[in-house]
């Protein structure tokens, strides 16, 4: 990429809204002391939303969880796609240059709709984002097929509010399988029910074009993560059916789960925790390399309001750069990006020593 441009990308950050803490030791909210809660001073810059910040009060209920309930469609479903996928990495070597560019593509544009879509804009609103990049992210994310963004938004926010109890709809102290795919193999904990029916999804209830991705999400999905993808390379550069079914599609798609699904187990198992230490969410580069800027979890758990969900921006981060590119073409805007002085008093305060804030 030219110089100059990436001259213009790095200097638009002068349009990010910068969150400071308060004075060390200050009080907020009527002599609440900072400490208690060092999310909420951030807070202020969103005041459209709430529901994403942790709740330290809550607690789980005492006594024995409940029996799990599998759910067979799922467990026979996610069983074929994963055999189809395993079929399609030997058959790489039969396929056309471009369908393998062309599943990879698919893959990196699917990907932003989870990461640049669901989670930075819609569940966290940590940017803004004009009419035709919602609408390409609104896409994007029914490729990727992980939910409509409404549902996927909700379980998120119940996930960071009430991280490491039964209400998270993935909660890691289940085990790594059952944070990574477990949780979509049995029904829902009623603790999650319970709690993410109570959070607040005015915003997106309010947004037309999310509403109308739930509406039609049954038949968006299917053309989009399915059909689509199969008779592209079947179609167009004469690839076998087989071929494009399996590695275009099932391959890809499975891809597109694990790297997501790796952020909700390996990032909170495997890693570093510089930011804090008091909770399980941690730093993992390997995470951030398959899911597109996703890994650096123990930071974006502490700052779940910064547009980079994470210290560095760029750095094995491609979904920053996307956003950053967005907001030069006058796409995206009001980014909210934390400042150093707060990473390097939450780092004192709560951080393992693990590494030192750049």
């Amino acid at each position: 990429m030219p110089a100059h441009i990436l001259q213009e990308i790095s200097g638009s950050y002068s349009a990010t809204t910068t969150i400071t803490a308060p004075p060390s030791g200050g009080q907020q909210n009527g002599g609440e002391k900072f400490e208690k809660n060092p999310h909420h001073w951030g807070a202020d810059v969103r005041p459209e939303l709430k529901d994403d910040l942790y709740d330290p009060s809550y607690q789980d209920e005492e006594g024995p969880p409940p029996k799990l309930q599998y759910v067979w469609r799922n467990i026979i479903l996610m069983a074929l796609l994963h055999l189809g996928a395993l079929y399609g990495i030997t058959l790489i070597p039969s396929c056309k240059v471009y369908t393998c560019l062309f599943a990879y593509l698919y893959y990196v544009i699917s990907a932003l709709g989870i990461t640049a879509g669901a989670h930075r804009l819609w569940s966290h609103r940590t940017y803004k984002a004009r009419l035709p990049l919602r609408l390409f992210l609104i896409i994007a994310n029914t490729m990727a097929f992980q939910n409509d963004v409404y549902e996927w938004a909700r379980d998120h926010r119940a996930h960071h509010k009430f991280s490491e109890t039964h209400a998270d709809p993935h909660n890691s102290r289940r085990g790594f399988f059952f944070s990574h795919v477990g949780w979509l193999l049995v029904r829902k904990h009623p603790a999650v029910k319970e709690k993410g029916g109570k959070l607040d999804m005015s915003d997106l209830k309010a947004e037309k074009l999310v509403m109308f991705q739930r509406r039609y999400y049954k038949p968006g999905l299917l053309l989009m993560c399915f059909i689509l993808p199969t008779l592209v390379p079947w179609y167009f550069w004469g690839e076998t059916f087989l071929n494009s079914l399996c590695v275009s599609t099932f391959l890809r798609y499975a891809v597109v789960l694990n790297a997501t699904w790796l952020v909700n187990s390996a990032a909170h198992l495997y890693g570093y925790r510089p930011y804090d230490k008091n909770i399980s969410s941690r730093e993992n580069i390997l995470v951030s390399m398959g899911a597109v800027g996703e890994g650096f979890h123990n930071y974006h758990h502490a700052f779940p309001y910064d547009y980079s969900a994470s210290e560095y921006r760029w750095h094995v981060n491609f979904t920053t750069f996307f956003i950053d590119c967005m907001a030069l073409l006058g796409l995206a805007y009001d980014r909210k990006k934390v400042s150093k002085a707060a990473v390097l008093a939450r780092m004192k305060r709560t951080g393992d020593g693990s590494c030192k804030s750049g």
